[in-house]
């Protein structure tokens, strides 16, 4: 509105200085976008759903806990090591999170063709999750072996299952600096906490600020395109190149937000300006 106010009113006294409010202001705005923009796709991610990787040992007890998440038996459950041979998938509503629950192949020295795809289809999905559930087996422990003790990192939920089987002895249970939650997916203790630090993970990962989302492809392409004008905008340049910049910016932001039209600038103008009178 300022822009067109110089252009369009170019023969009335306006007030001087009255532009210098614009490029500290189109700064601020083009700071603004620019940090939706960087949130990592956290909104598609959001939106799509979030991929979750339990991953461990041979029989540690991922199948029984992606069973007790699901509220069924998806996966087999045996005593025999080696039965999660694929990549055995769920999906589930946790707490208003949209969750696709991997349960995969146990982490060993392969001794089948088989079985080594099975593992390889496990690293893949690890490297793709938004979390990993590595699960370790209390009653071996504190034997964790080294291909699994490598998946721990900053996405990392570290779980001791069959806590019941634990020695008195084994109270030191972190894994690569990273605490492990004890449980017992036979008597269920643990379960909730576990679904509670499921939720402040994704919480402090995903929902970490207050400001919206972008969840739509579009909506992100409509905010690169304002950005672009934005940075194009150089008043230098002559106050039409100017206007036209910020002009096309609107019109970018418009179509996420709705879009504005002459009406409203005049409006602004009219309002703030003795302009005719």
């Amino acid at each position: 509105a300022l822009i067109e106010l110089t252009i369009d009113f170019s023969d009335q006294e306006l007030p001087p200085g009255v532009l210098e409010p614009v490029a500290p202001e189109i700064s601020a705005i083009g700071a603004e976008i620019a940090v939706h923009l960087q949130d990592g796709g956290r909104g598609e991610r959001l939106r799509e759903g979030l991929q979750v990787a339990i991953l461990g040992p041979v029989n540690a007890g991922k199948s029984t806990l992606i069973n007790l998440l699901a509220g069924r038996d998806a996966a087999i459950v045996a005593a025999e090591a080696g039965t999660t041979r694929d990549v055995i998938e769920v999906r589930i509503d946790l707490f208003g999170w949209p969750l696709t629950i991997a349960d995969t192949a146990g982490l060993r020295a392969a001794t089948t063709g088989v079985e080594a795809e099975g593992v390889r289809r496990a690293r893949v999905r690890a490297a793709g999750a938004n979390l990993k559930i590595v699960m370790l087996d209390g009653a071996r422990w504190p034997s964790v072996g080294e291909e699994t003790e490598a998946l721990i990192d900053g996405d990392t939920l570290a779980v001791l299952n069959k806590c019941d089987l634990l020695s008195d002895k084994a109270e030191q249970t972190a894994i690569g600096g990273i605490p492990a939650l004890k449980i017992s997916c036979k008597t269920g203790e643990g379960l909730n906490s576990l679904l509670a630090r499921i939720t402040d993970f994704l919480e402090a990962r995903y929902l970490s600020s207050a400001s919206p989302v972008l969840t739509r492809a579009r909506h992100r392409h409509a905010l690169e395109k304002c950005l672009e004008s934005l940075r194009r905008y150089d008043i230098d340049a002559g106050a039409e190149l100017a206007a036209e910049e910020l002009r096309l910016a609107a019109d970018s932001l418009g179509r996420i937000t709705g879009r504005s039209d002459i009406e409203q600038v005049l409006d602004i103008i009219f309002k703030d300006f003795c302009i005719g009178k």
